[in-house]
């Protein structure tokens, strides 16, 4: 097959995510056949790192033999099976393993198919435990600006970038939004943990004024993806922690893209020395192989819903494959690899070399910003560097780089005007470097007028 005959056929068929359709008249989708490792391989032999794991998910690789292995001696097994009133051997594993790795305190496994998924359910949960304990005033929820936690109605209502949200504004619960910590935002000589302390005092203020009212606040701890890869200080978390104790709120930890290792530790949590009331784990969960999400939960939450069948106490919410036993033998896979190959401690080695791979452009005349935590790196061009002033969306600078990295073997799909690495962690320095330059040539590019 040529890949314009695949092409062909996809766009008299398919309909694409995120995706303006009429873009494909005049650069279609890119034909995949085969991966491995960080390679992405057409129909004709054009190979491409994917340098942002194939939206995130990937985290060792294409065609990973461990986990291939694992996946074939499961399907011998059982391929699926229904998780109320049933139970399998993987599911019961994963959930231990979960509670081993993740902040302690998280010591229940509620499963679901996607991200999107699990923050629904992670809010149903917030609602029901207050309603459960005879605070049904507590329905409200708290974001952050320029937040994402998903595309179903409920996660949509939760975000806060307009992209994604203005449109289906009619259709969404109305949310309290407080301001971001992300540092991008600092004053001159401001530092980044002294802004994120400056732009709490603004949740402290609605958790004190109306606490009454709010179920819980959900977050993206470290980094805020799909708003750009922007990124803020752990204090932050820290700090909110402690007021949601306080005030008697949930906190909500939307981990699902900064988990597994993304932020330079096992769990962004972690380096805010805190544990969620709830944590949503997805994408990296199953390393891009199989739909699976999951909300960790604590002992307390889960008693407000142990009860008489009649009191009509129980969550009442399901999936079909909810628990797929193969999605969680990928998933023990997945935990096999972190605990056996020491990858949190390799990717402090990869990660170093990234920031070097791209430090030059620091003084780059149209680049504003070159952020990072741990295995994701950012870079986001700008028309002016003093103000920070952005490019005009509809330019499309960032698919400017985009375009070119796919006539260097890199594909570095964008975020607007915002480049950015989140790269499997089997990527080598090599390859890293050479994405480096990949992304410095496209950014000349893209700016040009």
């Amino acid at each position: 097959m040529r890949n314009a005959d695949l092409v062909a056929r996809d766009i008299k068929s398919v309909w694409h995510p995120c995706t303006q359709m009429k873009d494909y008249e005049t650069l279609g989708p890119v034909p995949i056949k085969r991966g491995k490792g960080v390679w992405l391989e057409d129909f004709e032999g054009n190979r491409f790192i994917d340098a942002v794991s194939s939206w995130w998910v990937n985290l060792f690789g294409h065609a990973n033999p461990r986990i291939n292995a694992a996946i074939q001696e499961q399907i011998g097994e059982l391929e699926h099976v229904i998780l109320a009133g049933f139970t399998h051997e993987p599911v019961v594993n994963l959930s231990e393993r979960l509670i081993e790795v993740t902040p302690e305190g998280l010591n229940k496994c509620f499963y679901a198919d996607n991200g999107s998924s699990a923050v629904e359910a992670a809010l149903k949960m917030s609602y029901h435990y207050w309603k459960n304990h005879g605070k049904p005033a507590k329905k409200n929820f708290v974001n952050l600006s320029n937040s994402y936690h998903g595309e179903t109605l409920g996660a949509l209502a939760l975000g806060d970038v307009p992209l994604y949200k203005s449109t289906y504004a009619p259709l969404l619960m109305e949310v309290i939004t407080a301001p971001s910590p992300d540092a991008y935002n600092k004053e001159a000589g401001e530092t980044d943990e002294d802004f994120a302390l400056r732009q709490f005092e603004v949740m402290e203020k609605i958790l004190a004024e109306q606490h009454d009212e709010i179920c819980a606040v959900v977050t993206e701890p470290l980094i805020q993806c799909a708003g750009g890869m922007r990124m803020h200080h752990p204090i932050y978390h820290t700090k909110l922690r402690e007021a949601c104790d306080r005030y008697g709120v949930h906190l909500i930890a939307d981990e699902i893209a900064v988990g597994f290792g993304r932020t330079g530790t096992m769990f962004a949590s972690e380096q805010s020395n805190i544990t969620p009331d709830f944590m949503c784990l997805s994408k990296g969960l199953t390393a891009g192989y199989l739909p699976l999400s999951v909300v960790l939960t604590t002992n307390d939450v889960f008693d407000a819903f142990y009860d008489n069948y009649e009191t009509l106490k129980a969550f009442l919410h399901s999936h079909s494959y909810t628990g797929n036993p193969i999605g969680c033998a990928v998933a023990l896979a997945t935990l096999d690899i972190f605990r056996d190959d020491n990858v949190i401690e390799n990717n402090k080695h990869l990660s170093r070399v990234m920031a070097e791979s791209v430090s030059h452009l620091a003084d780059h005349p149209h680049v504003g910003d070159v952020r990072q935590q741990g295995m994701t790196l950012a870079i986001e061009m700008v028309k002016n560097k003093a103000t920070k002033e952005p490019f005009p969306f509809a330019e499309r600078r960032g698919m400017r780089v985009f375009k070119h990295g796919l006539t260097r073997e890199a594909l570095l799909r964008p975020l607007g005007n915002v480049s950015y690495f989140m790269p499997p962690y089997v990527i080598t320095e090599e390859q890293i470097r050479h994405l480096g330059q990949v992304v410095t040539e496209g950014i000349d590019i893209a700016v040009r007028d």
